[in-house]
């Protein structure tokens, strides 16, 4: 098995903790699929802006993850990734409840891919949109292929 789906695979278990900004946020990985990731994310008081509305940041951050993860997922063990460039649309307010962010891979190309990501609420709407650039990074350069290196944008 590829080392990035089983790093995917042993956060599934529990056999392996989530990236840190995960615990932070209080975003889980609930499937991994090569080129598709959903998370998860329990939205509170604690992620609200003066309005008593999410932060857009914290929206944003679970799209983040979730794209990066979804890209992670289809490259090979030598290589890793950073983000070129994040776009979100707000699209509604949201206070509290479940969110969900499907990402998938649009285009991978041989150093720059593109991804989208859905944010939905818990009744099926969308509540934000996103897209990332990724660029692949191969084993000498900055970043790349590290051992023990984490997956997520």
């Amino acid at each position: 098995m590829p080392r990035w789906a089983d790093l995917f695979a042993r956060i599934l278990r529990g056999d392996a903790p989530p990236p840190p900004v995960a615990t932070l946020v209080g975003m889980e990985l609930v499937s991994a699929a090569p080129d598709r990731v959903v998370f998860t994310m329990d939205a509170g008081p604690q992620h609200g802006n003066p309005f008593g509305r999410v932060q857009g940041g914290l929206l944003c951050t679970l799209a983040d993850a979730a794209m990066g993860t979804a890209y992670v997922s289809g490259l090979r063990d030598d290589e890793s990734m950073t983000t070129l460039e994040v776009k979100m649309n707000f699209l509604r307010p949201v206070r509290r409840g479940r969110l969900t962010a499907v990402a998938e891979v649009i285009k991978r190309g041989q150093r720059v891919g593109l991804v989208e990501c859905t944010v939905t609420d818990e009744q099926g709407r969308m509540v934000a949109r996103a897209s990332s650039t990724c660029l692949t990074l191969g084993a000498g350069e900055e970043g790349g292929g590290a051992a023990g290196e984490e997956a997520g944008g």
